[in-house]
């Protein structure tokens, strides 16, 4: 194997863990994509996110992640849960899951409580609380919201 081979090896494998996802974009131009196009490369919907990611980190060799907020947000999923966004969330994803989560709430009756996994099994997301969880149909989740 020739040096130039070997010099377009370490720069494709840097490249694919230490940098963000890149898409080709028409003209030959690269652009980043959003947390929301990762998401949905993950097999996730987009609404696992509300609206006004600012912008986020992942390595791909390991799916960590950190996702940034201008500030805390709060939203309510089927009129049941509110969810508290803190202004910097972070985990692991692979597809179908995300671990370690932090820097997700949700309101359950008399005190908040940390998300700590999403998993996503056939068309319902899973949502864990330590020991507790929750299913919602994958149908609310296909738009982002608007934080409150």
């Amino acid at each position: 194997m020739s040096t130039t081979q070997q010099i377009g090896i370490f720069i494709s494998l840097f490249l694919a863990t230490a940098s963000p996802l890149i898409a080709t974009a028409d003209g030959g131009r690269t652009t980043p994509l959003t947390a929301y196009d990762v998401l949905q490369a993950y097999d996730f919907p987009v609404g696992v996110l509300p609206l006004g990611v600012t912008h986020y980190e992942i390595n791909r060799a390991t799916g960590k992640f950190i996702v940034y907020f201008n500030g805390s947000c709060r939203l309510s999923t089927e009129g049941l849960y509110q969810l508290n966004y803190m202004s910097k969330i972070s985990g692991y994803i692979s597809k179908d899951k995300i671990t370690s989560l932090s820097g997700i709430g949700v309101k359950v009756p008399y005190l908040w409580a940390n998300i700590d996994e999403v998993t996503r099994n056939g068309d319902k997301l899973k949502f864990s609380v330590g020991i507790f969880s929750a299913e919602f149909g994958i149908k609310n989740f296909y738009k982002s919201q608007r934080c409150r």
